[in-house]
This record gives structure tokens, sequence and C-alpha cells, in this order.
């Protein structure tokens, strides 16, 4: 079949059937529009009070340029680590952004409705990662696990760009 749409060949198309997203304030795609539509922003504005309870010292919080913001994300100890092939163990040492990749790409694949293992043809999801401050930071810096699990596996289970 030569079916094409401006020179793309029919069996080279590529259909977006299903989406899915977690951001700040909204834990779905459908939240995220409404936080939208309603002119409304997932950021969380803390008083200058809850900062130094948090251990924010007087200094940095005396600097113009210092920012009383975070965006949070939801339900990320909710993590079902079994679901996805992994044990205990690992989940603890995947970068929470990559736990959140992998929900939110089921997630794709139920909106969708096609799983794939019901799908007879090619299927897949597409993403890209920028350098992962989680491993330098969170795992790195416990010399105990470096010791217990080694470099090389902390950051090939998901704590790298190259892995997600």
């Amino acid at each position: 079949m030569t079916d094409s749409v401006e020179g793309i060949q029919a069996s080279e198309k590529i259909a977006i059937v299903g989406m899915a997203g977690r951001f700040p304030s909204a834990r779905n795609v459908a939240q995220f529009w409404n936080l939208l539509s309603d002119e409304r922003m997932g950021t969380r504005w803390f008083s200058p009070e809850e900062m130094l309870e948090n251990g924010v010292s007087a200094k940095e919080l005396a600097d113009p340029n210092y920012v009383r913001a975070a965006n949070y994300l939801s339900d990320m100890e909710c993590f079902d680590a079994g679901f996805f092939g992994f044990s205990p163990r690992e989940a603890s040492i995947l970068d929470p952004q990559h736990r959140h990749f992998l929900e939110c790409a089921w997630e794709a694949f139920e909106d969708a409705g096609h799983m794939p293992e019901n799908f007879d043809g090619r299927i897949g999801v597409f993403a890209g990662s920028g350098m992962q401050a989680y491993l330098p930071f969170n795992l790195l810096t416990n010399p105990d696990l470096v010791e217990e699990i080694g470099l090389f596996l902390l950051r090939h289970t998901g704590n790298d760009k190259d892995f997600l």
C-alpha cells in the first residue's frame, strides 16, 4: 500500500493515542488542564518562618535572589516496585523521577487503551532526560551504600540519563 500523506508512507505513520503526566498540584493531564484553565499555578510558596524551620539559613533567606518556592509532585512514595519488576531494594535506589516516568508510561498505555500484550503491532513510549542530580547528591553521599551496591549498579539502576 502506498497511501502517503506529505511523503510519509502508511507504514511510517505515528499516532499519539495516549497521554500521561505528573505536574505540581496536578496528578494527571486532566488536572493539569484544569489548573491552566483556572489560571492557577502549582507552585507552593513558603513563608520566611517555614523556610527557617526547614533549615534555610537567615543569610540565604536575606538574599533577594533566593526563591521561597517549590514544585512538589504528589505520591512519590507510592511506587509499586513489584509491578514494574523491581525488588524493593532496587526501587529504593531508583531515581524518583525514573519511578514517575515508568508510572506515566504505563498510564499513557492505559489512557490509549492499547496494552502492549494485547496489541499486534509496534507500540512504544518515547522520552528524553537530562543530567540527574539524584545520584550525586543522594546516593553517592552515602559511602556505605556505594560500598554495598557499587558505583556501576547505582548508576545503571535508573540513576543516569542514559538509563531512562
